[in-house]
């Protein structure tokens, strides 16, 4: 069993940052990567930001240059840094863990409940 529980959500005004956290408990010895995702209303859900263990990082073209994400090994746990907030970025996140090849990300078995961010003024 893998539980991943997302916190840090909530209502931001345009332009304003967030940080999304999301610890990871259970029998995670074996994956070595986790993730963001996202689930607008009306649309599909989409990858945010990926992180490897060993820190290597993807992200969606979209989020380059305003979303950061980092992870504290030790503490089991991977951040989303959101800055200059828009409202599109209205939506449930979500936090996955799974593996890192070298080369290519893979998620898909395990997942957190999620957080709200809404981005309004």
């Amino acid at each position: 069993q893998v539980q991943l529980v997302e916190s840090g959500g909530g209502l931001v005004q345009p332009g304003g940052s967030l940080r999304l956290s999301c610890a990871a408990s259970g029998s995670i010895f074996s994956l070595n990567a986790m993730a963001w995702y996202r689930r607008a209303p009306g649309k599909e859900r989409e990858l945010v930001a990926a992180i490897s263990s060993g820190g290597s990082t993807s992200y969606a073209d979209s989020m380059k240059g305003r979303f950061t994400i980092s992870r504290d090994n030790a503490k089991n746990t991977v951040y989303l840094q959101m800055n200059n907030l828009k409202p599109e970025d209205t939506a449930m996140y979500y936090c996955a863990a799974g593996y890192y090849s070298g080369s290519y990300f893979r998620f898909g078995d395990y997942w957190g409940k999620g957080t709200l961010v809404t981005v309004s003024s």
